[in-house]
């Protein structure tokens, strides 16, 4: 009866949890990262061209799953699932941060920006593209690239951007909006403007993984050491984008190398959350692409012997894999737009929805 009696408070705390009766401790800061079309085969697949160790899997204390789904296809594209993350509803295919019936969506990085946090993203694509546009410009179609990035200059919300795709941008323009631009990785850690986008090259596509160098990784810690200084918190969204183009292509070495690049990337932003201790990291995908799967080790090469199905999109679940304050509302399986909501109610942003 003693033990019992020791037992039994341990005993109700883990009901308690269990059941969702305790609220999650609110981290100050939620970094939402976003792997393009990876799957958790994509992931396993890093996880065994990396000898067995993959930085996302150590860290996680809680795994989801997300259902991509679009509003008018079974099978999201990367506008579509961006904006259910950035909004908290699901739109059709092709379109950026609205509804589909054209009705502008105020979006999580907007919502955080309007309570005095900062807000940032950092991806290895263009800056207008789908996934990043769909956190700071509303626009019809996803290929209205010259719009988007105008909708990008002229919105405030943003406190840094780092990506690609400047011939897109009036640089001009984006002084006059108020951003320190900077052009190249070294130029970008010399930059200390108060809102920044900082350009990883020239080029409208950045160069692939290996060959753009640890851009991801650098541009994430970049933004994060910029961001922390906001007393309010912070939210910022980071994107191994071109894990999608690999798989879109069914190249399997291309596939493996940015998806080990956004592993790299996580550990960074990991480790640094894990000591500040008032952060959440979530890490999911937008959707599955190539519908991949393994079949055997490749000794030669130390990767596994991958079968891409497609050289599309597919409807497959994502996994959603959290870490920090506010981790155990992740776990279960749910709607890509669930991710929004859970964040939206941890950083005690007002949502009408």
């Amino acid at each position: 009866m003693k033990l019992w009696g020791i037992v039994l408070p341990f005993v109700l705390v883990f009901n308690s949890v269990a059941a969702g009766n305790l609220k999650p401790r609110k981290p100050k800061n939620i970094i939402l990262m976003i792997g393009d079309g990876t799957g958790l085969v994509h992931l396993y697949a890093a996880y065994t061209a990396k000898g067995g160790q993959l930085n996302i899997f150590d860290y996680a204390k809680a795994v989801g799953i997300s259902i991509t789904a679009s509003l008018n296809d079974y099978i999201t594209d990367s506008a579509a699932g961006a904006t259910a993350f950035s909004t908290g509803q699901k739109t059709n295919n092709g379109i950026i941060g609205m509804g589909s019936d054209s009705t502008t969506l105020k979006t999580i990085a907007e919502s955080a920006y309007e309570n005095g946090m900062s807000t940032g993203v950092v991806v290895t694509c263009e800056l207008p593209h789908a996934t990043p546009a769909s956190f700071y410009a509303h626009q019809p179609s996803r290929k209205k690239y010259k719009a988007i990035a105008a909708d990008i200059t002229q919105n405030p919300a943003a406190t840094i951007m780092v990506g690609g795709g400047l011939p897109y941008f009036d640089t001009n323009a984006l002084k006059k909006a108020g951003y320190c631009v900077s052009i190249g990785i070294n130029a970008m850690q010399q930059n200390t403007g108060a809102r920044q986008i900082c350009f990883i090259d020239t080029l409208k596509e950045p160069l692939p993984a290996p060959s753009r160098g640890p851009a991801l990784e650098t541009g994430s810690m970049h933004a994060i050491s910029k961001l922390s200084k906001n007393k309010k918190g912070f939210f910022l969204m980071i994107e191994g984008s071109q894990i999608d183009w690999g798989a879109h292509n069914n190249d399997s070495a291309h596939t493996i190398a940015e998806a080990i690049d956004f592993d790299n990337a996580a550990g960074e932003v990991l480790a640094w959350a894990k000591k500040d201790k008032n952060t959440l990291v979530v890490i999911t995908a937008d959707h599955e692409c190539g519908g991949l799967t393994l079949h055997g080790y490749d000794a030669k090469n130390k990767r596994p012997v991958m079968h891409f199905s497609s050289g599309h999109h597919t409807a497959e679940p994502v996994p959603v894999y959290a870490f920090g304050p506010g981790a155990e509302l992740f776990s279960g399986v749910y709607q890509n737009t669930a991710i929004y909501f859970k964040m939206m109610k941890l950083l005690n942003l007002q949502t009408d929805k």
